[in-house]
């Protein structure tokens, strides 16, 4: 299991050595508030993005890493020691540093959400580690090196590419070597990071906007609001709020989000940052600007295509003709160049992710990865076409305020009265570009969808760029006094009425959700462990992609993906969602083939199957399985049974030729 002490060294590390170095560097490209606010995150994307073609060249392994770090560290050093311009400073105050020990301490419970819970029953998991499966593909990294091998499904016994935007899980590889630490408490601990580095971010904004030091502890009080549905279910009996509205699907504020997709926060916070780097290079050109903007940008796409690629260009596009037109006639070609090289340099650093990404869709089958489909707010109480008509105005009149209620009718009324009364000019420019970015990325959510997997991660994740900037904008207008009354009032009521879904919100993650499996899952490291002595590091175990699917809201071989630190030649449907480029066809076959091996009705040629199509090296069933009476391995001349231990576990490991 994860051990909280090693999760939290790899948190502080993660913490200390990129928040020296990210300082370094962002005192160089952004205002005193900012740099202080942006350093974790700027050092987080500029290291990331860096050395992953570095690594994937050199090796990737723990020397190497450690020697990379010393490195950057010494560098970050020595640009703190470098004298810096202050001209943007003059009427800025300084962000507090107190401050970041409340960013702390809130980023604790999304965390919370990825630890293992131990209770009399054995361990409990929360709702959230669902969808952190992916740690198997930080394990692989540190265990099989770069470029990642895809984990979870390997045809014909190949290693395979993984499918999927993997920079944040690389990064947790890179603090997890040095540590010798396992991917989930690696996971856990940036994962903390990640709400660390949002939070602090978002703080320096909201000082940078009000000119209020103390606007930063206001940062922390306004994202642990949440929803409205729990304050509502107590009216109308149901927190789903059916049939009037349809069931929550995963668009909500930050809390949720730092828990279930650190990845698309992080990449979320990129995207902020790079409106910040922006509006920067359009009052001053300067290169280390453009370069730090370049590596962020890339850094935002390889963490979420959807929310640092997708959302990103689009909030770029939006905000373009507010800073060129805030840039001299005579600079503007300059201008327009200089953002181009930075354009240039992130598409170099993204390529290969690009391409597979591409590869990716086209392995699928996807026709139309991104299609424009507004967003389904009303339930069956409203029938007929007159409900997808309403729906458009729904969104912004009824969806937005009651998962957003904090911020959202707050927040609009704070960055019109802002803008307002901000200084012609420089200060003018910069906030209608963060208004601008907010209003593009919630009208990401509101009108397109993404259409590989299940759920649409661009609807759901498009909003983060959006929550950051109005929460900095409701922080920084409830530290100003009178025209913002009314936003004031808004926002503190939406707080309020809010908490109840933040005290349920923060109470599952610490406790977890109480499920049957909890006693297997005890059992199951000493299981994985067992399974590690015949399989070796580049080998693929195959067991019931079903077993302990009760520990999750939805099934998913969980248990596998944290504990094994083995590759699967067939993880499940979720995991293969996911992560390999299959058709929606052949992955159902190929699911339903696994399923019914180790439900004991294997057909013929479903074994040979495993061992020759699948490059199963090692096979796991346990009592839960119906091949446990209906063994299909026994008979095979393909696998020999390596172990048995009764009422346990049967491991088999495939024959060789010869």
């Amino acid at each position: 299991m994860a051990s909280f002490v090693n999760a939290m060294l790899c948190a502080l590390l993660a913490a200390a050595f990129l928040t020296v170095f990210g300082y370094g560097i962002a005192r160089h490209v952004l205002p005193r508030p900012l740099a202080a606010g942006a350093a974790p995150l700027i050092g987080w994307a500029v290291f990331s993005a860096a050395t992953l073609p570095i690594l994937t060249i050199v090796g990737f392994n723990a020397p190497t890493v450690g020697v990379i770090g010393l490195v950057s560290l010494v560098a970050g050093i020595g640009l703190l020691a470098l004298r810096r311009d202050t001209r943007d400073d003059a009427a800025a105050p300084p962000m507090p540093l107190w401050s970041h020990g409340a960013a702390a301490l809130l980023a604790l419970g999304p965390a919370a959400a990825l630890l293992p819970k131990y209770t009399a029953a054995g361990v409990r998991l929360a709702d959230p580690i669902f969808d952190h499966a992916k740690i198997s593909a930080i394990d692989a990294m540190v265990r099989q090196g770069l470029p990642p091998i895809n984990p979870v499904f390997g045809a014909f016994g190949e290693a395979g590419r993984l499918g999927y935007y993997y920079l944040w899980h690389f990064s947790a590889a890179e603090v997890a070597l040095p540590l010798s630490a396992s991917g989930w408490e690696s996971a856990i601990g940036l994962a903390w990071f990640t709400g660390f580095a949002s939070l602090t971010l978002t703080m320096g904004l909201s000082v940078w906007l009000s000119k209020k030091p103390n606007a930063a502890i206001v940062v922390v009080l306004v994202a642990a609001a949440a929803s409205l549905r729990l304050t509502l279910s107590w009216i109308f009996g149901s927190y789903e709020l059916t049939p009037f509205m349809q069931e929550p699907n995963g668009l909500a504020g930050w809390l949720f989000q730092a828990a279930w997709v650190p990845q698309h926060l992080m990449a979320g916070s990129c995207v902020v940052a790079a409106i910040l780097l922006l509006i920067q290079s359009a009052q001053r050109q300067n290169p280390a600007v453009l370069v730090t903007l370049g590596l962020v940008v890339a850094a935002g796409f390889e963490s979420s295509a959807y929310v640092g690629g997708v959302t990103f260009i689009i909030v770029a596009v939006v905000c373009a003709p507010i800073l060129l037109a805030s840039v001299a006639p005579k600079q503007r070609p300059r201008f327009v160049a200089a953002l181009g090289l930075a354009a240039v340099l992130a598409v170099a650093l993204a390529a290969p992710m690009i391409r597979d990404q591409i590869a990716n869709v086209a392995a699928r089958g996807t026709t139309h990865p991104i299609m424009v489909r507004p967003f389904a707010v009303l339930g069956e109480t409203i029938q007929g076409p007159i409900r997808r008509v309403l729906d458009l105005p729904a969104f912004w009149l009824l969806l937005l305020p009651i998962e957003f209620p904090a911020i959202f009718p707050a927040g609009v009324v704070a960055f019109a009265v802002i803008l307002r009364r901000a200084a012609p000019g420089a200060d003018k420019t910069a906030v209608a570009a963060l208004a601008a970015a907010t209003l593009a990325s919630l009208c990401v959510s509101w009108l397109l969808v993404s259409t590989v997997g299940d759920n649409s991660d661009l609807t759901l994740r498009a909003v983060l760029p959006a929550v950051l900037i109005l929460i900095a904008g409701v922080a920084a207008a409830l530290m100003t006094a009178s025209p913002l009354r009314a936003a004031i009032a808004v926002a503190l009521g939406g707080l309020v009425l809010s908490l109840p879904d933040t005290a349920r919100m923060l109470a599952s993650n610490i406790q977890g959700t109480a499920r049957p499996g909890e006693a297997l899952f005890a059992q199951a490291p000493e299981l994985w462990a067992e399974v590690r002595r015949y399989a070796p590091p580049s080998a693929r175990v195959a067991n019931n992609p079903l077993y302990l699917q009760d520990m999750t809201p939805w099934p998913v071989n969980i248990s596998w993906a944290l504990l094994a630190n083995r590759s699967s030649c067939f993880a499940g449907r979720e995991m293969s969602l996911t992560f390999a480029p299959l058709s929606p066809e052949r992955r159902d076959a190929i699911q339903a083939q696994f399923v019914r091996v180790f439900a004991g009705e294997a057909a013929p040629g479903d074994v040979s199957a495993m061992a020759r199509d699948y490059g199963c090296d090692v096979v796991v069933v346990v009592p839960q399985d119906g091949a446990w009476s209906k063994d299909p391995f026994a008979a095979s001349a393909l696998y020999r049974l390596a172990e048995s231990r009764d009422g346990r576990w049967r491991i088999y490991v495939r024959a060789r030729a010869g």
